[in-house]
């Protein structure tokens, strides 16, 4: 059994991202596997849509880790904001 690098890199970068995400914020609200899943998610899509547009400027072999980076980035954005949009624990 093999595993791509490309998943291996996209989880890492993954990982980084959202424990930087968490180390600027403070805390990750009790959200913090969703947000390590959205970056790990986003970064794997930023090497393939990378791969696709050509964008090769930072890259580690062939994973673009510029791509994977920004869309790592959007899928934090993105399940942060669904956090703060969704329905609250409290109610009122």
């Amino acid at each position: 059994m093999s595993v791509e690098p490309a998943l291996i890199l996209a989880i890492l970068v993954g990982v980084f991202h959202a424990s930087l995400y968490v180390l600027i914020r403070g805390t990750a609200g009790g959200r913090l596997p969703i947000i390590v899943g959205a970056a790990i998610l986003g970064a794997w899509a930023g090497d393939a849509l990378g791969d696709r547009l050509g964008i090769n400027l930072l890259s580690i072999g062939d994973f673009r880790l510029l791509a994977a980076s920004v869309l790592a980035w959007v899928g934090i954005g993105i399940s942060s904001a669904v956090a703060i949009l969704g329905p609250s624990k409290g109610g009122a």
